[in-house]
């Protein structure tokens, strides 16, 4: 093989001490790597999920027993444990598809208890084992997608506790999960994992990555008495043009339209002073607005600037970072909660969508100028395992082992070394500046570092990302483009241009750089 695969410690070792009553006692030991680990995932609600694979659970875990030879707290002896037993924390809860697939088994068998089986093609089975019970939508026959809920975890069968175990079968045969899920971008490490995306996702964008757009809740106001009024195609089409500029779904800049003056129909100056279709006061349209109908400069009386600087405004506000980003730019354009809930309804009713963004981005802010950083050897490991990858193919939404996009190739080099990087680039800069990284000027980079810059997500959000080989010649190792693939290429003069550019340099906790 062309590559080896290194499956870095898991977040938790769990020792077990058996003695000859059978009583079984857990103790988790939290590593050093572990604890790195830790702190530098303190700003990540959940991982995004990304790819064709995902862990089986949404919610937090911890992996209580390994693949391999055991001493069999029941059976008394020692046997091939032929798969990995998660726990949810803090107690049991829904247990999902780890990729799509057709159901051939549902049903009690034995020592496994309630269980299920699911075939993913090319002699691949995945197994889920002690369930509470199974969901009464999964039978022999039956399609399921990733993250879609077969049943709930349990303790029943051969079992001492909730848990569920999980086996990954190739041709009939049980092989480790832990390094079958890592090597397809799915690593069992413990975090939650973010539903799904209930809505498909392109295939043209990086990360495979979406979130639905946030339901509305209470408190609503004008949209309980007011229904959405039919928008005109003058209108609708400024809407969709910027929504593709900006990359967030055409649908809310309609609820912020409907909302604000019925997609123009209300023309007067609100009693705030608030101008225009989208209505901006002077002062905000003054640092937002944009020239959207391309005639040389932005008016706030101009439909189509209004509409464009709306779109600008909720991306700089951070409208693609996770439900709670959606809100958070909502509550900036208006500071009412009713306002933000009544937006999302009538967006919702005009067709919601998808938000192209890591529904679990950090916060970001300005890094960690003090925090160590890699020692050479990891740098080294970093750039030799993307050196390993020349050749593979760019995939929107990739995870490898021999296919990747921008963000899953610096995520994977990263976990390579036992670092544990978000999806995509946008989520990866902000993670960096939410205290896991060190801006560095441009002029001053080394081997290791990443560089991010703007591309097709719009001048608002970061949409690549690579890792710098050689700073003198300027060089890097990154999954590129579709035609290009992965290798080596030049990061020469990609400053020009560019809204965004940033270079930032990975660190480590003390005592393990």
């Amino acid at each position: 093989m062309k590559k080896a695969l290194w499956v870095m410690a898991p977040l938790l070792a769990v020792l077990f001490v058996i003695p000859l009553g059978a009583a079984v006692i857990l103790a988790a030991v939290i590593t050093p790597a572990a604890a790195e680990q830790a702190r530098l995932h303190g700003c990540e609600a959940a991982v995004a999920a990304s790819g064709s694979w995902r862990p089986p659970f949404q919610q937090a875990y911890v992996r209580t027993s390994h693949y391999g030879k055991r001493f069999h707290p029941i059976d008394q002896v020692w046997k091939l444990h032929s798969g990995t037993d998660l726990v949810s924390q803090p107690g049991p809860g829904p247990v999902v598809a780890v990729s799509m697939g057709t159901v051939t088994a549902a049903a009690y068998r034995g020592g496994y208890g309630n269980a299920i089986d699911v075939d993913h093609g090319g002699g691949i089975t995945s197994r889920y084992a002690h369930l509470a019970r199974i969901d009464p939508t999964i039978r022999p026959g039956a399609t399921v997608t990733a993250g879609q809920v077969l049943g709930v975890e349990g303790s029943t069968g051969a079992s001492t506790g909730n848990h569920l175990h999980l086996e990954i079968l190739t041709n009939g045969d049980p092989v480790d999960p832990v390094p079958f899920m890592a090597e397809r971008g799915a690593p069992l490490d413990g975090r939650a994992v973010a539903p799904t995306p209930t809505t498909d996702t392109p295939r043209d964008v990086e990360g495979g990555l979406g979130f639905d757009l946030p339901p509305a809740s209470a408190p609503r106001l004008a949209s309980l008495t007011t229904p959405p009024a039919t928008i005109p195609a003058r209108v609708k089409a400024l809407y969709v043009a910027a929504a593709m500029k900006y990359q967030l779904p055409w649908t809310l800049l309609a609820g912020i339209g409907m909302e604000e003056t019925s997609h123009g129909r209300t023309t007067a100056t609100s009693s705030a002073g608030a101008q225009g279709l989208m209505q901006f006061m002077p002062a905000t349209f003054a640092a937002h607005g944009v020239d959207g109908d391309g005639d040389g400069r932005a008016s706030i009386r101009s439909d189509a600037d209004s509409v464009f600087s709306a779109a600008n405004y909720l991306t700089q506000s951070g409208v693609t970072k996770g439900e709670a980003g959606v809100r958070k730019a909502l509550y900036a354009y208006n500071h009412a909660t009713w306002y933000v809930n009544d937006v999302l309804h009538y967006a919702h009713r005009y067709g919601g969508g998808l938000v192209l963004g890591d529904p679990t981005s950090c916060a970001g802010a300005q890094g960690n100028p003090n925090l160590a950083p890699l020692l050479a050897d990891r740098v080294a490991a970093l750039l030799g395992w993307a050196r390993q990858q020349t050749g593979d193919q760019y995939v929107f939404g990739a995870n490898g082992p021999d296919a990747w996009d921008c963000s899953s190739f610096t995520q994977a080099a990263y976990r390579h070394i036992g670092l544990i990087l978000p999806r995509t680039a946008g989520a990866q800069r902000d993670w960096l500046a939410a205290g896991a990284g060190t801006r560095i000027p441009p002029g001053q980079e080394r081997p290791g570092d990443l560089i991010f810059w703007d591309s097709y997500l719009g001048p608002n959000a970061i949409g690549h990302v690579v890792i710098v080989q050689n700073p003198t010649t300027r060089t890097t190792f990154e999954a590129k483009n579709p035609r290009a693939g992965a290798g080596t290429f030049s990061y020469a003069g990609a400053e020009q241009g560019k809204s965004i550019y940033e270079i930032w340099r990975p660190g480590a906790a003390e005592g393990n750089s």
